[in-house]
């Protein structure tokens, strides 16, 4: 890419965001679009704007944003939030910090060596542009300005531990303040016991989890509840939702057409077939009354059907107090591993219920299974992705497509296509990956959708770094040089050495393009904007399905994560080796941070609350990241042919030793909630009878419960009379 090309799509680029911003500006300021602009503030019941004021200047979010606190945003979107937040400003403080040494040392030392201009002189075939020259590659072999770049890998390193050490710390601190308040929460007072034995003494499941746990702990000990196989239960329950909802629909539709010229009003009415294009006609009020109660009277069999037939070997056990349940959930139970596994409860809304019952090796093997799916998706993946590195290029365009030839050599489109083309590919092959690697993950039986979302991000992180870094960075040079490797096999080294410094080009227009549009998309939200007044105008009917249409949903950590950790990465890679990197990620996880600061506050709305667990599978990706572009520069020095490269070992065990100390000191209270939070005395009595309705499935609730929790455990207890007899 030309200089001019770099400059067009950085510029086109910020217009664009500026424009985004002017319209989210003006379009927050419409009443009708208040619920896709401020919906997390309206489901608190507050305002859309602080004091009411809908005259706001294009800069007022952003004062909003920067003048609320921690607890701010823990109150409205959960410390997984906060946490999130802390990991944008800690990369921001890394970034900040080596670039006050790096940018003003290492460009005046790269830019006034003529490395490129020699190679040029002796190969008539070089071209660089005004980028390549601030760059280390511009720097001759054997040179000692080479130092300063060795030194700068230092200064990058211990400034990284500073903050990773303070962040971890804070991180620490914020979830034993959360887990010690005096709120009561569902999950402090269960434990999952998974791996069940089969009970030889013709004991129900729910009689032989009562009397081993009453054994094991008889003065906390409160209740158990046995998971059941609920899915034809939970099949009846989805499809008879889905009638009541369309009767209230169908309600709507008959009172707007009643008007003065026709005081009886219309019915609406539906065919029975595939999606109502075909079969019997009939009236839609009355077929959906007569499918509730079929569905319901049918409902109610299935329920009692799904407690005394189909118990599985999994149950959620609840205990008395806070510390029971935790000093319960880090004890070994029994003497095999295979029986009786217990661990915390996840949270109620986050809870898998199909993984629950896995068995122990079951477990196992599908989580090898797994990782081995990964491991050749992520060698497999690199073809395509390299190709598109190489594909998409200008020459090969040219090549592989001579019909556009016309179209691309006109100079307007080829300074577009070289912008942005390549770019756009990478970030749309990408953004099919988190589904993948979601669905992966659940396979694993994972009990909870946190985990998953973690365990998916660390997938991600593997792809990263072998087929975005890798492939980018390297397929481009390998398909275009593939004849030279096959003759001299030896040339790949200098190949690779050759191709690190331009690339950095690639990821800077990659990082800008990512934060001026996809930050301003974020900001502005006019894909959500757009598709919920298409529903509300065409769809909707009832104020259930208006709600349902402008539902914000949460941050979505799955795709946001890995996509920061890919910008990280790549950032610190090039950061020595080209630091003009440098700002473009310090405003990348900036704005970033802004931005997100003002969603949280306005806009996403937690599903499931983690407590900030999310930090240590975080921590290790930026530490390994760190490590990744250590072990780089080492190899880069080595091929620069500077002699003090191995000094550069050093410091990556330096790396090492420091991922392996925060593991000792912070991780296990991430791991584990330790007993000094737990005894911390809530405000209040719990209601235990409150704790254990919340883990109870929707599909087993009763249509018209006067006391849920004992019905429910009326329906436990008469089975187990009756299984034991």
């Amino acid at each position: 890419m030309d200089f001019s090309s770099f400059l067009t799509s950085l510029g086109t680029s910020f217009v664009i965001f500026v424009v985004l911003m002017l319209f989210f500006t003006w379009l927050s300021r419409k009443p009708g679009n208040q619920v896709v602009y401020f919906p997390s503030r309206i489901l608190r019941g507050l305002e859309p704007w602080e004091g009411a004021r809908r005259s706001r200047s294009p800069v007022a979010w952003i004062r909003e944003a920067f003048a609320a606190t921690e607890a701010d945003i823990v109150a409205s979107a959960g410390v997984d939030a906060a946490v999130y937040l802390i990991f944008l400003s800690s990369v921001l403080g890394i970034f900040v910090l080596s670039g006050l040494l790096l940018l003003p040392v290492l460009l005046p030392i790269a830019v006034t060596d003529h490395a490129y201009k020699s190679l040029s002189e002796t190969n008539s075939n070089a071209t660089f542009n005004n980028l390549d020259k601030l760059a280390m590659g511009n720097v001759h072999a054997k040179s000692s300005r080479l130092w300063a770049f060795l030194l700068a890998n230092y200064w990058v390193s211990f400034v990284t531990f500073y903050v990773l050490w303070k962040s971890y710390k804070h991180v620490s601190d914020l979830r034993a303040a959360t887990r010690s308040s005096q709120a009561v929460r569902p999950e402090d007072y269960a434990v999952l016991v998974r791996d069940i034995p089969a009970d030889l003494q013709g004991q129900s499941r729910k009689e032989q989890v009562d009397s081993y746990f009453r054994a094991l702990h008889p003065d906390t000990f409160y209740k158990s509840m046995v998971v059941t196989d609920n899915k034809q239960a939970n099949k009846i329950w989805e499809e008879l939702e889905g009638y009541k909802k369309k009767l209230a629909r169908a309600e709507v539709v008959f009172a707007e057409s009643k008007t003065t010229s026709n005081p009886e009003g219309t019915r609406p009415n539906n065919k029975t077939g595939f999606l109502g294009l075909i079969g019997e006609k009939v009236d839609t009020i009355n077929y959906c009354n007569e499918k509730i109660n079929e569905l319901a009277a049918k409902l109610e069999i299935e329920q009692k059907e799904t407690l005394k037939d189909k118990q599985q070997a999994a149950a959620l056990v609840f205990f008395s107090s806070r510390a029971a349940a935790v000093s319960a959930s880090q004890t070994l139970h029994a003497q095999m591993v295979d029986t009786w596994t217990v661990t915390e409860a996840p949270e109620p809304r986050q809870l898998i219920w199909k993984n629950l019952t896995k068995k122990f090796y079951e477990r196992q093997i599908w989580q090898y299974g797994v990782y081995g799916i990964v491991f050749l998706t992520v060698v497999f993946y690199m073809i395509p992705i390299a190709a598109i590195s190489a594909f998409t290029t200008l020459q090969n365009l040219r090549k592989y497509l001579p019909f556009l030839k016309v179209i691309v050599n006109q100079k307007a489109v080829k300074t577009i296509l070289e912008a942005y083309l390549p770019q756009l590919a990478l970030i749309i092959f990408l953004a099919l990956l988190p589904a993948l690697l979601l669905f992966l993950s659940k396979a694993e039986g994972i009990p909870s959708q946190g985990h998953v979302i973690r365990a998916a991000s660390g997938k991600y992180f593997y792809f990263i770094v072998f087929n975005v870094f890798l492939g980018v960075t390297i397929g481009g040079t390998l398909f275009g040089a593939l004849k030279t490797i096959t003759k001299t096999p030896k040339k790949i080294v200098n190949l690779l050495a050759d191709s690190l410094p331009p690339n950095a080009t690639f990821f800077v227009t990659y990082v800008a393009l990512q934060f001026f549009v996809g930050y301003g998309l974020e900001l502005s939200r006019l894909v959500p904007l757009i598709i919920f007044h298409l529903k509300k105008k065409y769809l909707c009917k009832t104020e259930a399905e208006v709600k349902e249409a402008w539902a914000p949903g949460d941050f979505g950590y799955a795709n946001r994560v890995p996509s920061n950790m890919l910008i990280m990465m790549v950032v610190f890679c090039y950061s020595v080796i080209s630091p003009i990197i440098i700002p473009f990620g310090a405003v990348y996880f900036g704005l970033g941070w802004l931005i997100a600061r003002n969603q949280a506050l306005n806009v996403y709305v937690p599903s499931y609350e983690s407590y900030g667990r999310m930090w240590p599978h975080i921590h290790s990706r930026i530490v390994a990241s760190l490590i990744i572009f250590q072990v780089l520069m080492f190899g880069y020095l080595g091929l620069k042919k500077f002699y003090y490269a191995p000094l550069m070992i050093p410091l990556i065990i330096l790396s090492f030793i420091f991922a392996y100390t925060c593991n000792k000191r912070f991780y296990q209270s991430f791991f584990n909630t330790p007993l000094e939070i737990a005894y911390k005395d809530t405000k209040e009595t719990p209601n235990l009878d409150s704790v254990y309705a919340a883990y109870i499935p929707p599909c087993l609730k009763p249509e018209k419960p006067d006391d849920v929790v004992e019905n429910y455990e009326d329906a436990k207890t008469n089975v187990s009379r009756t299984s034991s007899v």
